[in-house]
């Protein structure tokens, strides 16, 4: 099954998290199938080049948000 999910980035107590479809079998920074954009909490606008389009098609494909991903989209008003 694939999952849209974030994988952790960035340094230490700067975290920037990658927006990626992944199967729900690889670990959460390792292999991932395609990269949907960038989460920055500590911006002042978080969501960075998030591409809707191609989350659309991930969807339609029957691939799943994860939790954390639909209350932040939920949260920023993102349609999807």
């Amino acid at each position: 099954m694939i999952k849209i999910r974030m994988a952790l980035g960035g340094r230490k107590k700067k975290p920037v998290f990658t927006i990626v479809a992944a199967d729900t079998r690889s670990p959460r920074d390792g292999r991932f199938i395609a990269k949907l954009g960038q989460y920055n909490p500590h911006s002042t606008e978080p969501f960075n080049s998030v591409k809707t389009e191609e989350i659309k098609d991930w969807l339609s494909r029957g691939a799943q948000l994860s939790d954390s991903l639909k209350s932040l989209f939920r949260k920023y008003n993102i349609t999807y």
